[in-house]
C-alpha cells in the first residue's frame, strides 16, 4: 500500500492508495514540531478506528514546509521500512519539464499539480490552487510547467485585515447576500469575496492572453467550492488533484 503525504503551510493530508482507489484520507494540522512517533501514534490510531488492517510499503511525500520532511523520513524509516520518495529531491524524477528561471526553487505543491492537471486534462491550463496563498500555476502544451502567479491566500488576507485594524473583526469567508455591504462583517465579506472573484478573473484573463493559446481552468484547493459554485470562472473543479499528483509520480519513479 502507498501512504501518500501532502504537507501545506496550514494542514497536512495523509490518504492511503490501494492501487486503484483512495481508501482513507485524514488531514491534521501541520506543525514542523511533531515528531514522526507523533505521526505514527495519531496514524495508527485513526486506521484502527476505521479496521484498516493494512501494510504500508511506500510512502511519497509533497511538503511546502521543509522542516517536516525529517520527521516524515523518519516515520518513514521506523515504522514503514521504507524510503519515502520527496517530490522537488534529486532522487525523485517528474513526468514533465520545468521550465523556469535557472536557480529558481518551484514549490513541490505546484509540480504535482501540474502532473495531475496535465494527466487528466492536457496541456495548456491555468490551476488555481486556492491554499494558504491562492497560486495561478501555468501549464504548457507539452505539460511542462513554465510558471505562474502567487497572492495572499483568502483566510490570509482576512487574517491581515482583523489584525492590522484594531476595529475589524476576524470573518469566515462566505458569499455575501449583496455586493454593498450594511455591517462591518458583511462589507468585509464582500470585499473579500468579490475581491478575489476579481482578482482570479483578471490573472487568468491575462495568462490567456499572454499564452496566446485557448486554456482551461482548474480550480482545486480548500475554498474553491466557494468560488467554483459562484461564479463561472472555472472549466472544472478537482478536490483531490494534488494526491492524483503524487501517485502519478510514485508510478513514474516506480517506472523507471
Amino acid at each position: 500500500m502507498l501512504l501518500a503525504i501532502d504537507c501545506g503551510n496550514t494542514n497536512t493530508m495523509f490518504s492511503i492508495w490501494n492501487g486503484s482507489e483512495f481508501i482513507a484520507t485524514w488531514r491534521t494540522a501541520t506543525e514542523w514540531q511533531r515528531t514522526a512517533d507523533q505521526y505514527y501514534v495519531w496514524l495508527s490510531s485513526l486506521m484502527a478506528f476505521q479496521k484498516i488492517d493494512v501494510e504500508i510499503t511506500d510512502v511519497v511525500v509533497s511538503s511546502t514546509v521543509p522542516r517536516v520532511v525529517w520527521n516524515l523520513r523518519v516515520l518513514s524509516d521506523r515504522y514503514f521500512n521504507c524510503r519515502p520518495l520527496v517530490v522537488g529531491k534529486a532522487d525523485c524524477a517528474l513526468p514533465i519539464d520545468v521550465r523556469v528561471d535557472a536557480g529558481t526553487a518551484v514549490g513541490p505543491d505546484r509540480l504535482v499539480n501540474t502532473v495531475a492537471g496535465f494527466d487528466l486534462y492536457g496541456g495548456d491550463l491555468i490551476v488555481v490552487d486556492f491554499g494558504t496563498a491562492t497560486t495561478f500555476d501555468v501549464v504548457d502544451h507539452d505539460g511542462a510547467y513554465i510558471g505562474g502567479v502567487i497572492s495572499p491566500g483568502v483566510n490570509l488576507s482576512l487574517e491581515a485585515l482583523h489584525n492590522a485594524a484594531a476595529a475589524l473583526p476576524h470573518v469566515d469567508i462566505s458569499k455575501p447576500q449583496a455586493v454593498i455591504g450594511t455591517n462591518t462583517v458583511a462589507c468585509m465579506q464582500s470585499g473579500v469575496f468579490w475581491g478575489y472573484i476579481g482578482l482570479v478573473r483578471e490573472i487568468c484573463a491575462r495568462i490567456k492572453a499572454e499564452h496566446g493559446r485557448p486554456m482551461k481552468v482548474i480550480s482545486t484547493g480548500g475554498l474553491a467550492p466557494l468560488f467554483q459554485q459562484t461564479e463561472k470562472i472555472f472549466d472544472t473543479w478537482e478536490d483531490d488533484l494534488t494526491m492524483h499528483g503524487l501517485i502519478k509520480i510514485h508510478q513514474y519513479n516506480k517506472d523507471l
